[in-house]
């Protein structure tokens, strides 16, 4: 009997719903080409639709992290794989209503 799969309701984090074998909707061909062409993109979503995981899966992404991107479009598209640093900064989960709490 197959093992069945999760559904990622709540998670923000690329790594974790790969390595916990969630269900994932395969967009890497879109990152591979928003990370490969000269052009500017807005990304502009409702609550919830998936603005934090995509960044996370960027994120993952420009730190080289091969294994995560396995069975996925990007593995067959990607052939350098090279390790950038990444400044990762995360506003969830705080209002930011004063200048103290951005502080």
């Amino acid at each position: 009997m197959a093992e069945l799969k999760l559904f990622p309701i709540g998670i923000q984090d690329f790594e974790r719903l790969r390595k916990d074998g969630c269900y994932y909707v395969d967009k890497t061909d879109l990152v591979y080409k928003m990370t490969h062409t000269n052009n500017y993109y807005f990304l502009s979503r409702p609550r919830r639709f998936g603005k934090s995981l995509l960044i996370s899966t960027l994120r993952d992404y420009f730190l080289g992290k091969k294994e995560l991107f396995e069975g996925l479009a990007i593995e067959k598209l990607e052939k350098e794989w090279k390790k950038y640093p990444v400044f990762h900064l995360s506003f969830a989960g705080n209002k930011f209503t004063d200048l103290k709490s951005l502080q």
